[in-house]
């Protein structure tokens, strides 16, 4: 009889430890499959959702300002679960609860909407509910997960949380600038918010966009940023911002969100996150802000997280439809005109508001001369010159070139032969269709100056589309 007993109570042992590696390996499934092809999800996937117990993320902070020595962070995965592949982007948001609306579900949901079914394929959206009232905390993880939930199941949707715990005081902190008590405790937690939130994300992707929770996006706005992206090959950047409100739109590389969690940390309790982050950006030797119109990011609560006051600001520059943002292949520039100070021919081709080319009067046979990496096919040409503050200073009269088989010569790189698109009018040309008028991939595009002129010469921008048939 004892040996029975003993052999059933080994059976019941075995099942119930096998239950728990069943229920692994179902879920570990799960994800596989939703990993290789999300386009497919059961319905009773979707039911599944915010069931298992996924294991925590645990980062080491050190609060230098009280000496307080480490603080381990162990994130609760509220909904969602970080896929092993890196993405392209990461969009960051933290919520915390408002005391006249709620904009998160909205932002969500623009997040996706305004996205194409490739884009979504290199996006993970991370939501740091960040408020200590967990029965709200509780409420809109059901809300969202029940809207969201194909997002959560595909790892596009990640909502997490930093226990109170883990924050360092928020009590009796410095009253800079004169700030009301309640005004230095909100703007000191919502950096430590953005800090957590910022080391969560570090691996999760190449690239990290900063969002509030009461945003709006342009279509198609990661197609855009990457176009962007691209522009700046080569070159240093820290910061590339895609909105001028606060902290809303602002890029950074994915390696670089260790060290700007660590100093949102230190320095939590000294101003607020947007200045922060010109200083961050200033301290690793981006002297300029990088600011790029259209904006792909628009302010759209009207009821602001602090004691809910109204809140009205608008980005001016925000256009919803934001395809039209040129592509402007790698290249190298080049011109034979005076050049005033530090105006020199690169700021033509950047997409940065207020950069420009800037050229004493130049005369008969003078050019500018863009020559690109690697040959290419271009689809639309479109030549600004002059400003709002010096109209007089357009390209009154010009023509505009591309040409092929570039070669190095005793002046640089140039090419061999040149088609004419087209002339000047008005000081400016868009050409669309290049592809089709020339039939063959452009090397080289040159303005070129017909008739010399009394006036100083601003070329705004020039912006290039690649693609075609």
């Amino acid at each position: 009889m004892r040996l029975w007993k003993s052999v059933d109570k080994m059976r019941c042992w075995r099942k119930r430890s096998l239950l728990p590696v069943l229920a692994f390996l179902a879920t570990s499934l799960l994800f596989f499959n939703v990993y290789m092809d999300d386009g497919y999800v059961r319905e009773a996937e979707k039911r599944r959702l915010g069931e298992a117990v996924h294991p925590p993320n645990v980062q080491t902070f050190r609060d230098v300002s009280n000496f307080s020595g480490s603080i381990n962070v162990t994130f609760r995965f509220l909904a969602g679960v970080p896929l092993p592949r890196k993405k392209f982007l990461t969009i960051g948001l933290s919520s915390v609860k408002r005391k006249r609306g709620n904009y998160l579900p909205e932002t969500i949901r623009s997040i996706f909407d305004q996205s194409s079914y490739e884009e979504l394929q290199e996006i993970v959206v991370v939501v740091h509910l960040a408020d200590f009232d967990l029965l709200w905390c509780q409420n809109l993880v059901q809300e969202l997960s029940r809207r969201f939930s194909h997002h959560i199941v595909a790892g596009r949707l990640l909502l997490i949380q930093a226990p109170e715990q883990f924050y360092p005081t928020l009590d009796g902190l410095k009253r800079n600038y004169d700030d009301p008590e309640d005004r230095v405790r909100f703007r000191s937690k919502q950096n430590v918010d953005y800090a957590f939130l910022l080391s969560f994300c570090s691996n999760l992707s190449h690239f990290y966009v900063m969002l509030e929770d009461d945003v709006s996006c342009a279509r198609n706005f990661l197609s855009s940023l990457k176009k962007v992206v691209a522009s700046r090959r080569g070159t240093y950047w820290v910061t590339l911002e895609f909105s001028k409100l606060g902290f809303i739109g602002k890029l950074y590389h994915g390696r670089d969100l260790p060290r700007l969690a660590q100093f949102l940390l230190l320095f939590y309790q000294e101003m607020p996150c947007d200045w922060l982050l010109v200083h961050f950006r200033g301290l690793l030797a981006q002297k300029d802000a990088l600011r790029f119109r259209p904006s792909l990011f628009q302010h759209m609560g009207y009821y602001s997280s602090y004691r809910g006051a109204e809140n009205k600001l608008k980005d001016d520059d925000f256009e919803e439809d934001a395809l039209d943002v040129p592509d402007n292949p790698p290249a190298s520039l080049s011109t034979n005109m005076d050049v005033f100070e530090r105006y020199d021919a690169a700021r033509a081709y950047s997409s940065i508001p207020d950069e420009y080319f800037w050229g004493k009067p130049p005369g008969t046979g003078d050019f500018f001369l863009i020559v690109f990496n690697s040959s290419t096919r271009i689809s639309r040409i479109r030549v600004v010159t002059g400003s709002e503050e010096r109209r007089a200073d357009v390209l009154s009269h010009g023509a505009l070139e591309v040409g092929r088989r570039a070669a190095e010569t005793r002046q640089g790189r140039q090419c061999a032969s040149y088609v004419t698109l087209g002339e000047f009018r008005v000081g400016r040309i868009d050409v669309a269709d290049v592809d089709h008028k020339v039939g063959f991939e452009v090397e080289c595009v040159r303005i070129v100056v017909t008739a010399g002129q009394s006036e100083w010469l601003i070329i705004r921008t020039i912006s290039l589309w690649t693609g075609g048939a």
